[in-house]
């Protein structure tokens, strides 16, 4: 019998992939990953998933390579398998992927939430979508005012990873104000996110490690609100799954992936920009959305544009 490790290159943009990672292989010594690929993300090719976050069987740490890389590194890292681990990619787009894994070799796999989703102590309400630039981050903003202005419940908001820096150092972020900004060192992307929530009073955590970050965020609140990026699913099991689909991009909710399986699995479906969508692209996704989750809440939401001063 083979007892060799099974070798692994996991395809990411620094966020599902080093999650992946963390719930499906630190610790697992029936496989190695052996480097993962990065697309997307600027400046994070040429790094290394460090071993502080790898954990023992990684001592030096896990390499990363651009994506554009791939090819070779199956030649010259003899994967048994190769995973995509990143998000908003057009399904066609996964299967050329899935096409050049193939014929080098390696098996081609999708890590689902069976796998990956994290258990949390209290409620989890989800906030995800079928495309990046949806809505999701107005949306997480209005379910969060709803639950601790309205209802009086302590949240807490857990950002998808948007891992810039030191990846040690940002294993756990714990923004509690905006001074914790500027000690973050945060990019404008992520002020961008953070603010607006922290300017209301809600904590918002974010990081690579999120399993410690569930837990501490645990500790803190009543509800645990999951702002997703991309479209990506949500790392955390959720008791409320709201999704958010884009009329000005129709039939992308059944397009990319994903998104399409974020549209299969809501609870509620809210079809964001009617007030600047035709009418006739509305009603496509409302159709779509019928055909794939007939069960869904679907909820209208006007998205209109305000400048400040």
């Amino acid at each position: 019998m083979d007892q060799r490790r099974k070798r692994v290159i996991i395809c990411g943009a620094a966020g599902r992939d080093f999650h992946v990672f963390n719930t499906c292989f630190r610790g697992e010594g029936s496989f190695e990953v052996v480097a993962f690929t990065a697309t997307q993300i600027p400046n994070i090719s040429e790094r290394k998933y460090p071993s502080e976050l790898a954990g023992e069987l990684y001592p030096d740490g896990v390499p990363i390579f651009e994506e554009a890389q791939l090819g070779k590194l199956i030649q010259e890292l003899h994967p048994d398998q190769v995973i995509l681990a990143y998000s908003d990619v057009p399904h066609v787009g996964v299967m050329h992927l899935a096409s050049e894994v193939l014929a080098a070799g390696p098996d081609f796999r999708l890590v689902g939430p069976q796998n990956s989703q994290l258990k949390s102590s209290k409620p989890v309400v989800a906030i995800t979508a079928t495309r990046t630039g949806c809505g999701k981050s107005q949306t997480t903003r209005r379910v969060a005012d709803i639950l601790s202005h309205s209802l009086g419940f302590s949240v807490v908001v857990v950002r998808h990873p948007m891992p810039y820096g030191d990846l040690a150092a940002q294993a756990v972020q714990r923004f509690g104000g905006l001074g914790d900004l500027d000690t973050n060192h945060c990019t404008v992307e992520e002020r961008e996110e953070y603010e607006q929530h922290l300017n209301k009073g809600i904590t918002v955590f974010a990081g690579v490690d999120y399993e410690r970050i569930l837990r501490a965020a645990e500790l803190e609140a009543d509800f645990v609100l999951w702002d997703g990026g991309n479209n990506d699913f949500s790392f955390y099991q959720p008791d409320l799954s709201i999704v958010v689909a884009d009329p000005h991009r129709a039939g992308h909710e059944v397009a990319y992936h994903p998104g399409e399986s974020n549209l299969r699995v809501a609870d509620v479906v809210v079809i964001n920009k009617i007030d600047s969508a035709s009418p006739r692209a509305v009603q496509e996704v409302r159709n779509n959305v019928h055909a794939l989750n007939p069960e869904a809440l679907v909820v209208d939401g006007a998205s209109p544009v305000f400048m400040e001063g």
